[in-house]
């Protein structure tokens, strides 16, 4: 069995289990991840964050590397999955990592996947879309997005065929962290706030 250092947040055995996975770019304890997992754990959810080998080297290392490739991401996803057989089991990912855990939701029975901040293309490259998995997926699915996310915005993602059981939430004037301008009158604090009030909400749902 592969050996995984998790992050908990909340009980040991709370009203769900939540697998909760980072982006290609920055760790497990960054204020993002640390505030999702933290508000998710006070509201009962036993959450457990872990990094993908890349990140992990890069923790020991200190040497930035790319992302691993597709396979072995989704590879380590299942094994993850593996180790906990409690359910209801929710897979959440930020980024690369929700992308990742709505590619194996439907093959490891999971109950439901949160994605936030889905990378729907890359950044100004709207024609390279990452969505055929999405049109089939049977899995119950929740997309928290920010607005003016670059990896996918309202007027974009609108024309996609995405399966019915896909749910998207739009942050109001989010960007990829589903962080606000100033300008805006929206904060933060209030974005991560309603995004963690969403996915309780999505989690009751698809546990009933």
């Amino acid at each position: 069995m592969t050996s995984i250092n998790f992050l908990h947040n909340g009980p040991d055995k709370g009203k769900a289990t939540i697998l909760f996975a980072h982006g290609s770019g920055a760790a497990m304890d960054t204020d993002f991840m640390n505030v999702i997992a933290e508000e998710l754990g006070n509201l009962d959810y036993s959450v457990r964050r872990f990094e993908f080998p890349f990140m992990a080297e890069r923790r020991m290392t200190g040497k930035k590397r790319p992302p691993d490739r597709a396979p072995l991401l989704l590879d380590f996803w299942q094994s993850v999955i593996k180790q906990h057989s409690d359910r209801p089991l929710i897979i959440m990912g930020k980024s690369l990592g929700g992308r990742m855990a709505s590619m194996v939701a439907d093959e490891t029975k999971v109950t439901g996947v949160v994605c936030l901040g889905y990378p729907f293309h890359p950044p100004g490259k709207p024609e390279k879309t990452r969505t055929e998995h999405l049109r089939d997926l049977t899995t119950p699915t929740l997309i928290v997005q920010g607005d003016r996310d670059p990896f996918g915005k309202p007027e974009e993602v609108q024309d996609y065929d995405l399966a019915s059981n896909i749910d998207i939430f739009w942050s109001q004037d989010g960007d990829h962290s589903l962080v606000p301008r100033k300008r805006s009158g929206f904060t933060q604090a209030g974005n991560w706030a309603i995004a963690v009030q969403e996915i309780d909400h999505f989690i009751q749902k698809v546990s009933l």
